[in-house]
């Protein structure tokens, strides 16, 4: 991990400027880290759009989005005047000569020694096209560092990863390419590295000798809401499984790197994801369950089924629901089974890790047969961060049952206040150079690898859907895949 510095001066220019992720994510986080002083006065920030704007109309826009999603808004003329707007057709080459005419003049008037970070807050099918058009017009061909961050999707499996990772390494390296996942700025999702290779109690208990299962879930209360068109095209394994779900399996199962440098970390992160066992054929059925929701009623209220929502197909067999058994092979983790689960439309929302650790070997405090219950790391990521354990105790003075008893820490009201959203963190990060928290292109090649194995199947076999009602966590078979090894979902802990 790279030491973090505070003065670093940079050209930042965003191509979607005016869209929704740009005005709602992007701009608040780096008004935050201008507010919080991570950011000097040497910065400039270019937005990139279609529309008819002047300097001015785009900075009241910035500014009004700021102020709807930061409370302490002090400096907020004085960050105003680093941002420019410039109006660009992102397919014509022709128009990025003006763009480095713009570049160039405010390299000099801020001081910005070169640096250029490129943000691609735009639809998938620009990023090959854009990055050629950078270096064709010798914006990469600067005297300080570039880097390119792009959103998800990459691809819509492995072999159009491999086809636009090759266009865009014409004019990055691997090193200057920032892929992020938003989820891996997330707070409590950084801490499972510092739970695990910062307490001693932790790490010689996390292998197969002490843990029975882990079990991931990533569930959301609400539909698809206005990303049917996208969502559709993509479903639940694409949207969620191949990115963030197998990016937090791979840090509770990787091994402890040999340092805290980026290189290392996704190192490990590489092996592990390499250590999937790969399903086929009817090992998917077994080990995966896709679902998709129904009409039903949440909180008194009438919700409409998937298929019915806008710009989604009305007999479309999309999955809005996946939960998977995964088997890692190798010494640690052989016969401790990671369950996944995601799905929209459930129950809660709620991004959650459980450790469900092994029984002890002889149980002596039992009244009648009564068994003990379960120890239990939880890692709340989202809505309530933070971590408990689930302990057994005596109950009371007289006799020897035990009750369960809950050792937690609860992020305080002051905590939350002070805790920056996902894609503050990462933007800090890249200015930093520090990609340990950015998808590399080996992981993202294991994850590809591991889903399109599991869509081919799927794709021969029409599923029986809706199969869910909204409002539920998911299709009866999601409890059947733990309950045929004797397990259960963790519904409701914390």
């Amino acid at each position: 991990m790279n030491t973090r510095n505070k003065d670093i001066p940079c050209l930042i220019t965003i191509f979607g400027a005016t869209g929704d992720l740009s005005h709602r994510k992007l701009f608040p986080s780096l008004f935050h880290l201008y507010q919080q002083e991570n950011l000097n006065e040497h910065i400039a920030i270019i937005g990139i759009g279609r529309r008819d704007l002047t300097n001015d109309d785009f900075r009241n826009q910035v500014k009004s989005s700021i102020q709807e999603h930061v409370k302490d808004t002090k400096h907020l003329d004085k960050f105003i005047t680093h941002i420019f707007y410039h109006k660009l057709d992102v397919t014509n080459k022709a128009n990025y000569e003006s763009l480095l005419e713009v570049s160039e003049r405010l390299d000099q008037q801020f001081q910005l020694q070169g640096n250029r970070l490129f943000y691609l807050a735009m639809a998938p099918k620009f990023f090959g096209v854009i990055s050629d058009c950078l270096k064709s017009a010798e914006l990469t061909n600067t005297k300080g560092f570039k880097r390119l961050v792009i959103e998800k999707p990459f691809g819509s499996d492995l072999e159009s990863a491999k086809v636009l990772n090759d266009q865009l390494r014409k004019s990055f390296s691997e090193e200057e390419i920032y892929r992020i996942d938003h989820y891996l700025g997330k707070d409590m999702v950084q801490n499972i590295e510092v739970l695990r290779f910062a307490n001693a109690m932790f790490e010689p208990l996390w292998n197969n000798k002490y843990i029975s299962n882990i079990q991931v879930t990533s569930s959301e209360k609400l539909g698809v809401e206005e990303r049917g068109g996208y969502y559709d095209s993509n479903g639940a394994l694409k949207d969620m499984v191949q990115n963030h779900m197998l990016q937090m399996v791979a840090l509770l199962a990787m091994e402890p790197p040999i340092s805290l440098n980026s290189e290392d970390i996704r190192a490990e992160k590489v092996k592990a994801l390499k250590s999937l066992r790969m399903f086929e054929n009817d090992k998917v059925r077994h080990n995966f369950v896709r679902g998709q929701y129904d009409a039903s009623e949440i909180e008194g209220q009438p919700v409409q089924g998937y298929r019915d929502e806008d710009r989604v197909d009305n007999q479309s067999n999309t999955p809005t629901f996946v939960a998977g058994k995964l088997t890692i092979d190798n010494f640690r983790w052989a016969g401790v089974p990671f369950y996944i689960r995601t799905g929209k439309r459930m129950t809660s929302k709620t991004i959650q890790v459980v450790v469900e650790f092994k029984e002890v070997p002889m149980n002596l405090y039992y009244e009648t047969d009564k068994k003990l219950d379960s120890n239990l790391l939880v890692i709340n990521i989202q809505p309530n961060e933070g971590v408990s354990l689930h302990l057994n105790a005596k109950r009371n003075i007289q006799g020897i049952d035990t009750e369960p008893v809950q050792l937690s820490y609860a992020m305080s009201a002051q905590d939350k206040m002070n805790t920056v959203d996902a894609y503050e963190n990462l933007l800090f990060d890249c200015l930093n150079g520090d990609a340990t928290n950015f998808t590399h292109w080996e992981e993202l090649k294991s994850t590809w690898k591991f889903v399109d194995a599991i869509q081919e199947e799927w794709d021969q076999h029409e599923p029986e859907f809706p199969n869910y009602k909204a409002g539920t966590n998911g299709p009866l078979e999601s409890d059947l895949l733990l309950s045929k090894d004797g397990y259960h979902w963790w519904d409701g802990i914390n």
